[in-house]
């Protein structure tokens, strides 16, 4: 088969030739970079990847194939995805197809033949920024995503697990993945998944003995609406914000949050809990940040050990808690998680004090 030439442009003037693989057409997005490994098929389906062009540092994608078991939500949402070489044999008894087909089905461009680690390089030392795939040399300007959680999260109301279960959870669901509310109904939860733009009178009506803030895309300060529904449930119920959430319930608090030069994407992300001192590894995908330095109510509990953001915070009288990472992305937590444990501790003492 004849390869098709393609160009990558960053905003920055430079270009990249490559060939294409996936689905044809354009793409324009933030281009950012995932060292993961392995799990592509949650890094394409991660709701905090809209608008997105990923780029992975691991030289060979695709060796194991697709499994669509495996996703994190029902849709591919990178606005691309670029690799340095993609495995069109994959050998695996799971896999159900290859990485081709699946973004020709799933409508993602692929790009193939790039130099990778040049261009990973270039963001690691200029910042992300936006890049036009095409088939000639286009000029890119600054990019933005926009609307990010308006587009990827649930609009309606779902329900998971047992009606009898002993802790009821209320989800806000602004774009969750399928692996947190797993999470949650494997550790005998019944979770209520609630559209981003619930009001928090909606998020109350509910009776969850907890709240859990969900993970998402793009900038936390976008989401000015919701912070101020955020702002009403702080203290009436327990609350554990993870990703995003984590930071909707800073910048309820008066927090500020900030732009990472490249971000947190991939496996291997050392986190130190500044309580027991120990350093836990996540997966994280996030390219925002809560400043440390501007949190006032509450205290940081996490930081990460490369570059010392922060990871967590505390707010002890506000029966709340949040972290930049999902529970469920650290193995080193075994199979007793603690910050599922704690988020259960508050909810069982809500409901003695109810």
């Amino acid at each position: 088969m004849k390869k098709k030439k393609v160009y990558v442009t960053l905003e920055n003037g430079d270009v990249f030739q490559g060939y294409r693989f996936g689905a044809d057409g354009d793409a324009t997005g933030e281009l950012v970079f995932s060292t993961g490994m392995v799990g592509y098929v949650e890094t394409l389906t991660d709701p905090a990847n809209y608008g997105q062009i990923v780029v992975q540092t691991f030289p060979l994608i695709g060796n194991y194939g697709v499994n669509e078991n495996d996703a994190e939500s029902e849709r591919a949402w990178v606005s691309a995805y670029i690799v340095r070489e993609y495995c069109e044999e994959p050998s695996n008894f799971r896999s159900e197809g290859t990485l081709d087909e699946y973004l020709k089905k799933q409508g993602v461009i692929g790009v193939y033949g790039i130099d990778t680690r040049q261009l990973t390089k270039i963001l690691r030392e200029q910042g992300v920024m936006s890049a036009r795939i095409s088939d000639k040399n286009d000029e890119v300007s600054a990019w933005t995503v926009k609307d990010a959680v308006k587009t990827v999260a649930p609009k309606e109301k779902n329900e998971y697990g047992d009606k009898n279960a002993k802790y009821t959870v209320a989800l806000w669901n602004f774009g969750a993945k399928k692996s947190t509310i797993q999470s949650l109904v494997e550790k005998g939860c019944r979770v209520i998944s609630m559209p981003a733009f619930a009001t928090a009178e909606e998020i109350l009506r509910t009776g969850a003995d907890g709240i859990m803030l969900s993970d998402g895309p793009s900038d936390p300060e976008e989401n000015t609406s919701i912070i101020a529904e955020v702002k009403k449930v702080i203290g009436k119920k327990p609350v554990f914000g993870v990703g995003l959430g984590h930071q909707l319930v800073a910048i309820a608090q008066g927090a500020k949050t900030k732009k990472q030069k490249y971000g947190h994407r991939g496996g291997n992300q050392p986190v130190k809990c500044l309580v027991s001192g120990k350093v836990y590894i996540s997966t994280q995908n996030h390219g925002y940040e809560v400043d440390g330095a501007t949190v006032k109510t509450g205290k940081v509990s996490f930081v990460n050990v490369n570059d010392g953001s922060c990871e967590g915070i505390e707010y002890a009288e506000q029966k709340a808690f949040t972290t930049q990472f999902v529970p469920e992305s650290c193995n080193d937590f075994g199979a007793e998680n603690p910050l599922y444990k704690k988020f259960f501790a508050l909810m069982e003492k809500e409901k003695e004090n109810a």
